[in-house]
């Protein structure tokens, strides 16, 4: 499977990743206007036209294969599921891999006041971590190295995204200092591994498998 043109991906619980659509924008406005999105995101989306331009850069960022955004939907019957109706977006998970060379890249995430607490944004993270390292394990076109880690930020005081680190078997590894005033408090970088089979695994068998993160850390 071509992972710029990835299909939903299934996640634990019922849930199901799959691309941003023009549909989506008035669910992605209305979680913008949530105060803890204000709080913890380093950007902002507001209004028709930043919404679009928000849409448009996650197009860009599959089109280069240095983003991919899923929005995080769930898997129901009925009219409505927890949070909205049915395929409404209950949040956004993203792997950033700013240099496609590279064997590293960056997890984050957001979840709607809806959807919280009910291990929406671990799930997700789980659902994206499993095919992060599946989908790049040994993609040459995207990089010279298969993908060996996973990196989740977030502000020292956010730790509700602490929690969905470890829950995740994102280990802190280590603190990174204040940069005021965009950051005014020190952050957590917390670590994921590739699972030793995803490094071992030849080539034609690699390609067989398969509230907020990141925050104003992650703009570092």
């Amino acid at each position: 499977m071509d992972h710029r043109d990835a299909s939903a991906v299934p996640g634990p619980g019922g849930l199901r990743l799959r691309r941003w659509r023009e549909e989506d924008l008035p669910a992605l406005l209305e979680a913008y206007e949530d105060p803890a999105m204000r709080r913890w995101l380093a950007t902002q989306v507001s209004g028709a036209d930043g919404a679009a331009g928000w849409l448009e850069a996650q197009r860009r960022g599959w089109a280069t294969g240095t983003r991919f955004a899923f929005a995080v939907t769930e898997r129901v019957t009925g009219a409505r599921q927890e949070g909205g109706p049915v395929g409404a977006p209950l949040g956004n998970i993203v792997l950033k891999r700013p240099d496609p060379r590279n064997d590293r890249a960056e997890v984050g995430y957001w979840t709607t006041a809806a959807a919280r607490g009910r291990g929406v944004a671990s799930r997700a993270l789980t659902a994206l971590t499993d095919w992060a390292f599946a989908e790049f394990a040994e993609f040459a076109e995207f990089a010279e190295q298969g993908l060996t880690r996973l990196e989740l930020l977030h502000q020292v005081d956010n730790e509700a995204s602490c929690r969905v680190a470890e829950k995740c078997g994102y280990a802190l590894a280590r603190v990174i200092p204040a940069l005021p005033p965009d950051y005014p408090l020190d952050g957590h970088v917390h670590v994921r591994e590739a699972p030793p089979v995803a490094l071992s695994r030849p080539a034609g068998r690699r390609a067989e498998a398969a509230g907020t993160g990141g925050g104003r850390a992650s703009g570092r």
